[in-house]
């Protein structure tokens, strides 16, 4: 019995102890430990990065950067993003920078983009660069300095104090038939700022040619000439005062055909060389320049090729009046005017055919010195020659060719007024 009771109390003990011990396990501890209540408040935040950048103007050069990385902030190195983070905003290549807030257009390196935690102290402002990636203070003015002012042009001409006169007279060698006007032709720009050639076509003209003749006399300025073959044999007198007067006389067909329309390339040959001959006929031997013009400024390659083949220049426009539309004097000069505002210089293109020009060309020529343009005059370096085969061809094809080739002036006389 005493065995029985003594080992129902180790039974009990045991279980007991066992209970107990499973208590202290699973029960709570009263406080956190220290450790982790010392650390907690100073646990970092995740980190904000600032990219500072200069302020949005627009791009001024595009270098190849040959600069160091980035710099950051040493606590932040591991979390900031990467420059390739923030490339995409700004849709940059690797290994191109773009500098901002420059007058200069030569290529420069800038400093380094900076990146820096919010907390960190605040970055110099974009406008304080860095010494390395300034540039010297007399470099930037000089490419934004203005052009200087042209000096007063000096043009002696009786009876008009402001006269336009001829700033400056070119040569041209037409070897190999090259293109002038950008019209059409890129490659030779031989104007400077301001400076205008005047041309006129479809000329000779009676009453009109002779009224921007005057005009021009009255300026002592220049003009090229590009007359209708069969003009030139209605009005060869007048042909020949232009050539008098100086101006740079070339040609313009024989019939003002368009070229472009014509099926055999014989006939536009024809067309170019029998306008040649009419010309080179009524000038009775002045200099004929090898400058020809289109007419409705079409350019069939094959007669580019063969104006080149026979050294001839192709003179096109910088811009065209349009005053074969035009009724009005008023309309012309405005024409003109608008497109030199707007193109400032060129070659012009009009007609001493058209009555509106030939009526407003002096007002246009007072307005072009108003507003400071200059005059370019245009010449050839060798004249040009007719081929015999089409000087006959010419001749041939006049509706009432006479015998006398005797002028005007030669055969009728005024004997009473």
């Amino acid at each position: 019995m005493r065995v029985i009771v003594a080992c129902t109390v180790v039974v009990l003990s045991v279980l007991a102890a066992i209970a107990l011990a499973r208590t202290n396990v699973l029960a709570p501890p009263t406080s956190p430990p220290a450790s982790v209540s010392a650390q907690q408040p100073n646990a970092p935040s995740p980190a904000k990065v600032a990219v500072v950048r200069p302020a949005a103007e627009p791009v001024g050069t595009v270098a190849t950067d040959a600069s160091p990385a980035p710099v950051l902030a040493p606590a932040a190195a591991s979390a900031a993003p990467s420059v390739g983070d923030s490339a995409p905003d700004r849709g940059v290549p690797a290994g191109v920078q773009i500098a901002e807030n420059t007058t200069s257009f030569a290529a420069s390196t800038a400093a380094p983009t900076q990146m820096a935690q919010a907390a960190a102290p605040q970055a110099p402002a974009p406008s304080a660069a860095p010494p390395a990636a300034a540039a010297p203070p007399a470099a930037a003015p000089a490419a934004a300095a203005p052009a200087p002012a042209p000096a007063a042009q000096t043009v002696s001409c009786p009876g008009n104090p402001n006269a336009l006169g001829v700033a400056r007279t070119v040569q041209i060698d037409t070897t190999g038939g090259p293109g002038f006007g950008f019209e059409h032709f890129k490659t030779h720009d031989f104007l400077k700022p301001g400076e205008v050639v005047l041309t006129f076509d479809d000329g000779p003209w009676q009453n009109n040619t002779p009224m921007v003749l005057a005009a021009l006399a009255r300026h002592c300025t220049k003009a090229t000439f590009f007359p209708i073959g069969k003009h030139a044999t209605y009005y060869p007198e007048i042909l020949r005062q232009v050539a008098a007067a100086g101006h740079t006389i070339g040609s313009h067909t024989w019939s003002h055909a368009d070229l472009s329309k014509e099926k055999n390339a014989d006939d536009a040959k024809a067309e170019i060389e029998k306008g040649i001959s009419a010309v080179h006929w009524a000038l009775e031997g002045a200099p004929m320049a090898p400058f020809f013009r289109f007419p409705a400024l079409k350019h069939p390659p094959e007669m580019v090729t063969y104006l080149g083949e026979r050294n001839i220049a192709i003179v096109s426009t910088d811009m065209d009046s349009f005053d074969f539309k035009m009724r009005k004097p008023e309309q012309v000069i405005k024409s003109v005017m608008d497109k030199l505002k707007k193109h400032g210089k060129g070659i012009v293109l009009m007609h001493d055919f058209q009555h509106a020009t030939a009526e407003g060309i002096g007002t246009l020529l007072d307005q072009l010195k108003l507003n400071g343009y200059k005059i370019v005059h245009m010449t050839a370096k060798a004249p040009l020659q007719s081929l015999p085969a089409y000087d006959e061809m010419m001749v041939k094809d006049q509706k009432l060719p006479t015998v006398s080739t005797r002028p005007t002036s030669d055969v009728v006389k005024t004997i009473n007024e």
